[in-house]
C-alpha cells in the first residue's frame, strides 16, 4: 500500500482503537480497529519517516525581507 493510496479521516467513531503489535521491541503490525470489528492495516513507519524528510515550504511573513 502506498502512502497516497489511503488518507485517514481527522475524526474516528468513539471506541476506535489504535493497535500496535510487536515482540522484542520490534513493531510487527499496526492497525485501527473500529467498534464494528473492522480493521484497517496501517503502513509501516517508513511512511512517517519519509514525511519527516520532505522539505517544508517556506512561508514568508508580510513586511519581512
Amino acid at each position: 500500500m502506498s502512502s497516497s493510496a489511503m488518507r485517514l479521516p481527522s475524526r474516528f467513531p468513539v471506541g476506535t482503537r489504535f493497535v500496535i503489535e510487536g515482540r522484542d521491541g520490534r513493531v510487527n503490525s499496526r492497525y485501527l480497529e473500529f467498534p464494528n470489528g473492522r480493521q484497517v492495516q496501517l503502513p509501516a513507519e517508513a511512511g512517517v519517516r519519509e514525511a519527516m524528510r520532505r522539505p517544508r515550504p517556506r512561508i514568508r511573513l508580510a513586511g519581512r525581507k
